[in-house]
């Protein structure tokens, strides 16, 4: 293996391989690069590919690792595990959930399929949904499972409201985005037998990002590893605690790991000296941090320049004209302006003087492709086809498009399902086989045609080897949803087009995905924890770094790089936010990193 573009410490972290390692990579230091040479030079060893599991925190820094390690190896590494953590915990499930009572065919809820079931299971309860904060019940509940918070008075009232959205997730055989976590680790924890086995496998486990990881993922990864483990993190870059990650299991790894190995990575590739300067800075006056300074070969550079705005629309109408100055003057791309705020309620102002200037941009955290009610359908319906049992996926798609099973139809399938305590599917079965079915003979005749519908395609969908894409194309011209949309939207043909042709997107991405050489696995299922597991962050299209300016939040920015970048909103109570100045030291912290 070439060394040649390591620097000392770099090429220290990549020959160090037994052991406990925690490797301190700042930012911009090359830590990517680390990561995938060591592994390279694991493989060089000898380390069998099947010995080596590398745990990152987002699926696109896993893709760019498995490309990386193929450019340099020139190999297919099939047997080679990287993935995000969540990933990690579905291969699990995939494997041993049939000790907890579910089947291996479980599926995946997001946030939407979740906020949904809550819904169903409040009505059922007889809660009236109209008052209800489905967004906060859904964070408490998430809250509350992952160890975060526990039932106080305050929130006791949803106890049993939590109780009954367990079960029935059990009941749908499926699982949410904090189960693919809590229940390998209570797998573990029920079935040592269980967890030996992955012990025994994995002898050689790296951790990207170790900063960002919560105390869950932490256990996970402390209950399989032995003692050869390596992370990779930076306290100076932890900023999600809002979501569960915990910079102080840094602490814990070198109290539950003796005699660790500590290497810091401090060269920064990325930034100037004049950036490193402001940077190290700020984050000096934190106290809770491993003491460290950045510093760069790449000269001092521009100086940061500060402008002081009337307003926000000044401030916008700056940023606007800035771009349009740097374009004419410096060649620039739309594509290469990166602008930060501190939440998205601040795009207003920007996107209107982006408007006015006609400047191409892109929001992060606008609506999920996989959100879109149109590509929704579609997955429904190829989640109900992989488990009939996912209650909540069959009542979207039932009747859509239109096949003549109304409301009654629904309701008695669902007094059923309930009195019986199962699946609507279950139900539909009952009443289609009932010599004494309160159906009318129309309304039977719709659900056997739906049901023969889904077993068709699960015989297909499921049969194995290639085609996945062009065997979903089958599926949505059998359906009819092109007619579907054109007659839902017979006032807007050009919507109900543009609507189909995202269904055509999705189509061409599963191609794309069947074809790629780092897929071993090209079937329904593997294809539905993909796109489960995809974030909004990690969405592939990548339109908009590309030939627009990115107005993201600055959490959304983590990773990315931008020649020219903004920062807006630099005041009091947004940076910091006015809430982290109220709670105190800890969240200040946060917000300097």
């Amino acid at each position: 293996m070439s060394t040649m573009r390591l620097n000392e410490q770099q090429e220290k972290a990549v020959k160090t391989i037994e052991g406990a390692l925690l490797i301190i990579a700042g930012a911009g230091s090359g830590k990517t690069r680390v990561i995938t040479n060591r592994i390279v030079h694991m493989l060089e060893m000898g380390i069998p590919q099947s010995q080596i599991l590398a745990l990152t925190f987002t699926n696109k820094a896993a893709k760019e690792m498995q490309e990386r390690i193929r450019e340099l190896t020139g190999k297919k590494l099939q047997n080679l595990s990287i993935s995000t953590f969540h990933a990690f915990g579905v291969k699990i499930l995939r494997q041993d959930i049939g000790a907890l009572g579910w089947r291996e065919n479980f599926s995946i809820y997001d946030e939407v399929d979740k906020n949904q079931l809550i819904k169903e299971t409040a009505r059922e309860l007889g809660l009236k949904t109209e008052g209800l904060d489905i967004y906060k019940i859904a964070n408490l509940f998430s809250n509350i499972k992952i160890g975060r918070w526990t039932w106080e008075a305050s929130n006791d009232a949803y106890k049993q409201l939590y109780d009954e959205v367990q079960a029935g997730l059990k009941l749908y055989n499926a699982v949410d985005f904090d189960d693919l976590i809590c229940l390998p680790l209570k797998i573990f924890q029920e079935f040592p037998e269980i967890k030996e086995k992955y012990r025994e496998r994995y002898k050689y486990i790296m951790v990207d990002e170790f900063q960002d990881t919560s105390i869950q993922q932490y256990h996970l990864m402390k209950a399989i590893a032995d003692q050869n483990v390596a992370v990779v993190g930076d306290d100076d870059q932890s900023i999600y605690s809002w979501r569960g990650a915990n910079y102080e299991n840094i602490l814990m790894f070198e109290r539950d790991f003796p005699n660790v190995m500590e290497i810091r990575l401090e060269q920064n590739y990325r930034s100037t000296e004049t950036i490193l300067a402001a940077a190290n800075g700020v984050i000096s006056h934190n106290t809770n941090r491993k003491d460290k300074s950045l510093w760069s070969g790449n000269g001092s550079g521009k100086p940061i320049e500060v402008y002081m705005p009337e307003d926000e629309h000044d401030e916008a109408s700056f940023i606007a004209e800035m771009i349009q100055s740097l374009r004419m003057s410096e060649g620039r791309k739309f594509g290469d302006f990166g602008v930060l705020i501190r939440a998205n309620t601040m795009t207003r102002a920007i996107e209107e003087a982006f408007l006015a200037e006609n400047i191409p941009h892109s929001i992060s955290g606008g609506t999920s492709f996989f959100q879109r009610k149109e590509i929704k359908d579609i997955i429904s319906y190829l989640r109900l086809i992989s488990n009939h049992d996912d209650d909540i996926n069959l009542l979207r798609i039932i009747n859509t498009p239109r096949r003549g099973i109304g409301k009654k139809t629904i309701e008695q399938i669902s007094a059923i399902s309930t009195s019986q305590k199962c699946s609507l599917w279950t139900s539909i079965n009952a009443l289609i086989a009932a010599s004494e079915s309160p159906l009318s003979d129309r309304a039977k005749a719709d659900l056997v045609e739906f049901v023969e519908f889904i077993e068709k395609q699960r015989s297909l969908l499921l049969s194995g080897g290639k085609g996945l894409s062009k065997k979903v194309r089958a599926m949505v011209d059998e359906i009819n949803y092109m007619d579907y949309l054109m007659a839902e939207y017979q006032k807007n043909e050009k919507a109900a087009r543009f609507k189909f042709l995202n269904i055509e997107h999705l189509l061409s991405g599963i191609d794309s995905w069947e074809n790629n050489p780092d897929t071993f696995d090209s079937g329904l299922y593997a294809y539905l924890n993909r796109i489960t597991l995809l974030s909004r962050d990690d969405m592939e299209d990548e339109e908009g770094l590309l030939g627009k300016v990115n107005l993201m939040t600055i959490h959304a920015s983590k990773g990315l790089e931008f020649p020219v970048v903004f920062i807006a909103g630099a005041e009091d109570g947004l940076i910091p936010h006015a809430r982290s100045m109220e709670e105190g030291d800890g969240n200040i912290e946060e917000e300097r990193r």
